[in-house]
Order: C-alpha cells, then sequence, then structure tokens
C-alpha cells in the first residue's frame, strides 16, 4: 500500500511513525508533502527512505490512500492549487476539524472520502480518534482504514457525521483542557511554597494514579469523588469553591463553544 500525506505537520507526521511503527506500510511506499520546505531536513532525518515534496512539485500522486492533515483554515487554497487530480480508486482519509465530507468532496472532485478527527496522543500511539464514511466507500476499505487509525491508539465508527463536531470538541481538544488544569494545579502548588519541579511531580503522579482508578474502579465518578471528599474535611473545601463558581458549568460551556467553532469551520 502507497501513503500520502497533505500536510507534513505533528499529527500528520505522528501518523506516519505508527504506520511505519507497525509496519502497515513500507518506508519507501509513504510520500510526506508540505507547504513548508524549511522542514525538509528535519523531516528527511526522521524519515530517511521516504518521499518528501513540496505542494507545487506533485504533478501526480501514485499512492492508493491520500491522508489530508492541512489546517482546516488552509484547505480550501489548497485544494485549488494542487496540480495533480486524483484518480477514480484513490481513498481520501480526512483529519482536518470541521471540514464535511460533502465540502471534501467538491473542493477535491472525489467521492471516496473518510473523515476522522484523532487527538494529539495518537504522538503516543494513545490516541482516540472518530471516523465516519461517505458512501460507496465498502466494509473491507473501511476496515483497512481502521487498521491504520488504530495504530494510533483507539478509533470508533460514528454513522452520524455530525457527532464528529462533537467528538473535536471533546477528545479533539480536550487533551488541552486536561493541561490547562494541570497547570493551575501546579501553580497553586508553587503559591503555597512547594518547588515548581516537585509540584508538577505531585500533579502528575495524581492524575495518573486518578486515571487508572477511574479505568479499574466500578465506582461512578460521583462516588470516587466522595471517598476523597470527607465530610468537612480539605477536599470539600475545594469542591466548594469550584461549585459556587460554577466550574463545571464553565468547563462544559467551554466545550460546547469548540463544538460551534468546529461547525464554523466548514464555512
Amino acid at each position: 500500500m502507497k501513503i500520502a500525506i497533505l500536510g507534513a505537520g505533528n499529527m500528520g507526521l505522528s501518523f506516519s511513525k505508527s504506520f511505519l511503527k507497525y509496519e502497515l506500510i513500507k518506508p519507501e511506499n509513504l510520500h510526506l508533502i508540505t507547504r513548508n520546505e524549511s522542514k525538509f531536513p528535519k523531516i528527511a532525518e526522521e524519515f530517511p527512505k521516504s518521499r518528501i515534496s513540496a505542494f507545487e512539485d506533485v504533478p501526480e500522486l501514485d499512492a492508493d490512500l491520500i491522508i489530508i492533515a492541512v489546517k482546516p483554515q488552509d484547505f480550501a487554497h489548497a485544494a485549488e492549487n494542487f496540480r495533480f487530480q486524483l484518480k477514480e480508486k484513490q481513498m481520501v482519509l480526512s483529519i482536518m476539524a470541521g471540514i464535511k465530507i460533502g465540502k471534501i468532496q467538491k473542493l477535491l472532485g472525489h467521492p471516496l472520502v473518510v473523515r476522522a478527527m484523532p487527538n494529539s496522543p495518537t504522538l503516543l500511539g494513545m490516541g482516540i480518534t472518530g471516523y465516519t464514511a461517505a458512501e460507496g466507500i465498502s466494509f473491507s476499505q473501511l476496515i483497512h482504514i481502521e487498521r491504520l487509525l488504530n495504530s494510533t491508539g483507539r478509533s470508533v465508527y460514528l454513522e452520524d457525521e455530525n457527532l464528529l463536531d462533537s467528538v473535536t470538541a471533546l477528545s479533539g481538544s480536550g487533551p488541552a483542557y486536561f493541561y490547562y488544569i494541570v497547570d493551575a494545579m501546579i501553580k497553586a502548588g508553587t503559591e503555597m511554597g512547594i518547588e515548581e519541579n516537585l509540584s508538577r511531580l505531585f500533579v502528575q503522579q495524581t492524575m495518573l494514579g486518578a486515571y487508572h482508578l477511574i479505568n479499574n474502579s466500578e465506582k461512578s465518578l460521583e462516588e470516587l469523588i466522595q471517598d476523597v471528599a470527607s465530610k468537612g474535611g480539605t477536599t470539600e473545601a475545594a469542591l466548594k469553591t469550584f461549585n459556587d463558581s460554577r466550574l463545571k458549568e464553565l468547563l462544559k460551556n467551554g466545550i460546547l463553544n469548540a463544538e460551534k467553532r468546529a461547525k464554523e469551520l466548514n464555512g
């Protein structure tokens, strides 16, 4: 199988590394295409056996699967300036936020489109990706796409494409929400007099331990909270402040605004 990746940024390169790591593709069958030629030396160092090109230097794409990993704001301009035409049996996998299958099909003049929304932990093979497909994509083709996506973590097929905007807001953007909370906790630690590196260690290990408790406990999240929050104790004091500030509602509204922005990106 030959794969071309349009937009060799963080996500495009993390997908490439996963495909190569699990030997789903040979290095010489990977074609990385970017607008930023200053990235060529670094990309060549990481992918010495793969082909690297600039957008304007690709008159024809010799690939079975084309992964579109450009920024959604840049897609219309990029599509208008591609020098190549897609062939009948080539498949397109979009990992752009917000851009719907219909718009991709229209701008590329091509029907075989799968749309996916990964998140940044794909860099470690621990991501989660929601995906859906246009009509005309066969079951065997979908299974092959799923195999590629699963090399970066886990994947979930969604029949309703509209839910991909929700996935974008929830898991696509989700890592940043956790980083935001972790950063606030580390800063609180330093304000209380704990050295920053130690505060980071306490918070990161707490986050890791909490994740494993969620994953391995049969208790609900409310029950897990109550296990920590004894009446009249320190946790209860913190939770009261969060509730008085409507923190949970603020977080929820932020995620809903992320979904709204994902819908706007389709134009």
